[in-house]
């Protein structure tokens, strides 16, 4: 007999691992998202009553998917208006968990689902978060600036208008793609929880989502290799290839948070840095230019370090002027910001700070960060200044490590005055 706790391990790595491959594809056979989701929860909760007597079964993922199949075949039984060629094509499949048949991934396909135009642009991001890559509106909400309970409502009637207007769970025509493409590269950036990290202390929402987060995105690579706009793809590819090159230089020994410029550049990932390379120059040459090159341009000149011992500082800040001409976001006015500081000309930086929207930035925890060192670099007359700064940062903060960093930042600024 297996302990007691396995199962329900087994259970829970399976609806962390696969819940969003498995919605997905029970959701593209189904054409209901809600249903698909209410299924395999449903069958998640079967597991952890059966597994523990039964044992784990060989194939977890296939399991779940045969009970969910079942439950949602029966809940068809009592719903006339259940469209017959759906229940025909599910009751076609192969119940039986005995062979572990693969299970088609249809990620891809409810991505584009959920970047359709009829749906509310505000609620197409959020939506590929929870359906396609499982993460919780609890999750969501605070990026987003709403509660989690607003969230949820746009949520439900996004999935019931998936369901009530029969969209069609099919890549979109030629026509359609761009919009549909963009959408769904936002959504696969905001999983991977990217946040400029050139801050110091600026605090990033880096999950372990990071790896599915490049996995659909080299999936959209791959399915759509002509496609107009697959270049932003790529560059999308490339971005976060970048940034997962630096995972390991991120903590110290102790687990303390490092900074970009204080990491120790030989940590990094040689061999992720040139595939990531490689893939900004497939981009580049397909000559259609857009936010995630450039950003890929910047963590690029960043990594570079690696090879040269220095930071292009000039270059990024040049970089920073292209992204913030055409693509603007608080993210890239704030880094740009401490580019042009570090490049030589800290005055223009404060400037650009101080012309961001104040109803904004002041919830911003970057602004404050930024706004503290670019302070600390005026010298000593500013350091009360930096100080307050830097306290509103830390009240702005949630990780514990970026916390403790920054409350040693301001230690250091009391030292020195």
């Amino acid at each position: 007999m297996l302990p007691p706790a396995t199962p329900q391990r087994a259970a829970e790595l399976a609806a962390r691992a696969s819940f969003g491959r498995l919605v997905s594809y029970l959701a593209w056979q189904w054409r209901d998202i809600a249903a698909a989701e209410d299924a395999l929860g449903d069958a998640l909760l079967k597991a952890l009553e059966v597994w523990p007597v039964t044992g784990v079964p060989d194939a977890p993922d296939a399991w779940l998917l045969a009970v969910a199949k079942r439950q949602l075949l029966q809940a068809a039984r009592h719903d006339k208006l259940r469209s017959e060629p759906a229940v025909v094509a599910l009751l076609a499949q192969n119940e039986t968990q005995d062979d572990a048949p693969a299970i088609p991934d249809a990620r891809l396909k409810l991505l584009f689902v959920c970047a359709h135009p009829v749906l509310d642009e505000k609620v197409r991001i959020p939506l590929m978060l929870q359906t396609v890559l499982g993460l919780q509106v609890a999750e969501i909400a605070p990026a987003l600036l709403v509660s989690p309970a607003a969230l949820a409502q746009r949520l439900v009637r996004a999935k019931q208008k998936i369901r009530d207007t029969g969209l069609r769970f099919e890549e979109p025509q030629a026509r359609e793609l761009p919009e549909r493409l963009s959408n769904v590269l936002e959504s696969i950036y905001g999983a991977f929880g990217l946040s400029i990290d050139a801050l110091d202390g600026a605090e990033a929402r880096v999950t372990d989502l990071q790896e599915e987060a490049i996995y659909l995105c080299s999936i959209v690579c791959q399915l759509l290799p002509q496609a107009d706009g697959v270049a932003e793809a790529w560059g999308l590819l490339a971005l976060m290839t970048f940034c997962q090159a630096r995972r390991a230089a991120r903590t110290d020994a102790l687990g303390r948070f490092v900074p970009l410029n204080q990491q120790n550049a030989a940590l990094w990932s040689r061999d992720a840095i040139v595939r990531a390379d490689q893939w900004l120059w497939a981009a580049a040459q397909k000559r259609q230019p857009g936010p995630f090159q450039l950003e890929a341009a910047v963590q690029s000149a960043h990594c570079h370090r690696l090879f040269t011992g220095t930071t292009p500082w000039s270059g990024i800040a040049t970089l920073y002027q292209q992204i913030n001409a055409h693509f603007p976001t608080q993210g890239s006015l704030v880094a740009g910001a401490v580019a042009l500081a570090e490049a030589g000309d800290v005055a223009a930086g404060l400037q650009q700070l101080d012309a961001m929207d104040t109803r904004l930035t002041h919830s911003f925890q970057p602004w404050w960060v930024a706004r503290g060192h670019l302070l600390c670099k005026l010298g000593k007359a500013s350091h009360a200044l930096a100080d307050a700064a830097y306290r509103n940062a830390i009240g702005l903060t949630a990780q514990q490590t970026i916390k403790v960093h920054l409350e040693r930042v301001r230690a250091n600024l009391s030292d020195i005055g």
